[in-house]
Parts: structure tokens; C-alpha cells; sequence
């Protein structure tokens, strides 16, 4: 059975763990990053097969007009279960119904998040990170 916590503190080895498994693109070699990641992330939603951490979702939002989806990820064992759904379920609970939800999603994923209700943007911009 799948549970899910809201803000319960994570350790960055197995935030690691998931998103190596997931397929997903972080700079994993690189844990303080992901520390950081993680400690300036103000919505993280967390997927535990028991006691096994197996879904990462982290967002930063404002509460009141946006939130940017950073990362959702589960470990390669648990795709598949509808466990990213429920996790952006959670996520749309708890920013309301007055925010944006946005993801900017790698090319492997562009299929995926219209199933979840995502619309496609035509209009945005980013300064790329430099690494």
C-alpha cells in the first residue's frame, strides 16, 4: 500500500535513490545539491512503499497565483500505479484552485502530462542554467 506525506523531511541519498531509478535528469552526483533542492522546495510531496521512499514531487509555489513544478519522479519498480497522479492530485489540492500549475517536462514525458490535464504552452520563455 501507497502512502503519501506532505512536507516530510527527505533524505537527499534516497531523493538519489528515486531519481536515479526514475529516469529523470538531476545532477544526483552532486548531493548537497540536491539538499538544497530540497530545503528550498516549499510544497514536497512523498510517495513510501512502507518505509521506502518511492515518489519525489517538489514545487515551489506562491500559494495564490503560480506554482512550478520541479520534479516528479518514482523509482522505476513503481511506475505505472498511477502514483504521479495522485501525487499531482495532492499537489492541485493543496495550491487550490486559484494557482497555475506549470511543468516544464523533458521530451520522454511530453506524453504524459496531458493524461494528467496538463495544457500545452505556446508562450513561455527561460533563461537556461549555465550547469
Amino acid at each position: 500500500m501507497i502512502t503519501y506525506k506532505l512536507n516530510h523531511p527527505l533524505e537527499a541519498d534516497d531523493v538519489i535513490r528515486v531519481f536515479d531509478s526514475s529516469g529523470i535528469n538531476r545532477p544526483t552526483r552532486d548531493p548537497e545539491r540536491i539538499r538544497r533542492m530540497l530545503k528550498n522546495a516549499n510544497l514536497i510531496i512523498s510517495a513510501w512503499d512502507g518505509n521506502r521512499l518511492v515518489g519525489v514531487c517538489r514545487a515551489l509555489t506562491d500559494f495564490s497565483y503560480c506554482c512550478f513544478l520541479s520534479d516528479l519522479a518514482i523509482d522505476r519498480n513503481h511506475q505505472h500505479r498511477g502514483i504521479g497522479r495522485e501525487m499531482i492530485a495532492l499537489l492541485r489540492k493543496e495550491i487550490g484552485d486559484e494557482v497555475c500549475l506549470i511543468v516544464q517536462a523533458a521530451a520522454a514525458s511530453m506524453s504524459y502530462y496531458p493524461r494528467l490535464g496538463f495544457e500545452k504552452m505556446e508562450n513561455g520563455f527561460m533563461i537556461g542554467r549555465k550547469r
